[in-house]
């Protein structure tokens, strides 16, 4: 390996925080990587840079001397970027930098944001959350819309605010319309212990989310992954099943239904740098994901019947 920027960066969190597990939340990594990352670089340099202690982590006089002369690099590179940024954000018109999970909000989203502003939002999609959230952090995004999986919490960076749109969106199913349990209006997992399910496994928790839930209904089904796009075509042959968000419009071959006791949800939040970016463009959010879940009928439904929209 080569001794790149990204490790110096790496070292200089874990001086500044002075524990793994605070630089991995602040560096958005688990600790287990960064833990592999630094074992790495000490390995390439041919000695420790850091005592592990109870109390958390101290450079040794090796890690003193090596971060004497990262820290002005890094702080430089970053002085730079932000520099250019701002250049192209003056060239762009002070452009807003939105970046999303996949969602059925965001075309109104957008609609909305366009006739409240001038300028025309840029959009970034990821299925990943996590590289979403470094983005907002590393200021290249002012604004992330994105998905938590119940029961597999993201690693937010501490110096982001964020808002919850909505507390616990149930996960629903989209199955063949010709499937025997398309004919009910809500689904067991029992009914599709048979199945094949299609996971998208680069879904920040989505994967652990579904897991969980065949365990606790006491199923092992066969899975195969890939993206969602080629889920809903193998959906629409009845080769697969797959999980689907609530606001998910169904087709003539298709059929999407609620799954009986709501075994996998998610949370919808909004994060950015700042509290006045959030306080922007939520109500457009907010407004924008109704009026999906309003052109949804099972969707629609069960909020109607709940007494969330009328």
């Amino acid at each position: 390996m080569e001794l790149e920027v990204r490790h110096l960066r790496v070292l200089c969190a874990i001086e500044d925080t002075g524990s793994l597990h605070k630089a991995a939340r602040h560096l958005g990594m688990t600790q287990p990587a960064l833990s592999t990352q630094l074992r790495r670089i000490e390995d390439h340099l041919g000695g420790r840079l850091f005592t592990r202690e109870r109390t958390g982590c101290r450079p040794t006089p090796l890690g003193r001397t090596l971060l004497t002369r990262a820290r002005p690099l890094v702080d430089d590179l970053r002085a730079l970027v932000d520099e250019t940024r701002a250049m192209t954000r003056d060239a762009a018109g002070d452009r807003l930098r939105i970046g999303s999970t996949a969602s059925r909000a965001i075309p109104g989203w957008l609609r909305r944001l366009r006739a409240s502003s001038p300028h025309e939002p840029s959009l970034r999609m990821d299925v990943s959350a996590h590289a979403l959230l470094r983005l907002v952090a590393e200021d290249g995004l002012d604004v992330a819309f994105v998905h938590e999986v119940e029961g597999s919490p993201l690693r937010i960076p501490e110096s982001l605010t964020c808002k919850v749109l909505l507390a616990r969106e149930p996960q629903y199913v989209s199955l063949s319309a010709d499937h025997p349990a398309a004919g009910s209006p809500v689904v067991r997992l029992t009914d599709l212990a048979d199945d094949r399910w299609m996971i998208d496994p680069t879904v920040d928790g989505e994967w652990d989310g579904l897991l969980r839930a065949f365990r606790s209904a006491g199923l092992n089904p066969r899975v195969l992954h890939g993206d969602y796009l080629t889920a809903f075509n193998l959906v629409a042959t009845g080769e697969v099943v797959t999980l689907c968000q609530p606001t998910s419009l169904a087709r003539p071959d298709m059929a999407i239904r609620p799954l009986e006791g709501d075994p996998v949800a998610v949370r919808l939040l909004l994060a950015a740098r700042s509290a006045p970016v959030l306080d922007a463009v939520l109500p457009a959010l907010r407004e924008a994901y109704w009026e999906s879940a309003h052109q949804s009928p099972a969707y629609r439904t069960r909020l109607t019947e709940s007494g969330v929209i009328d």
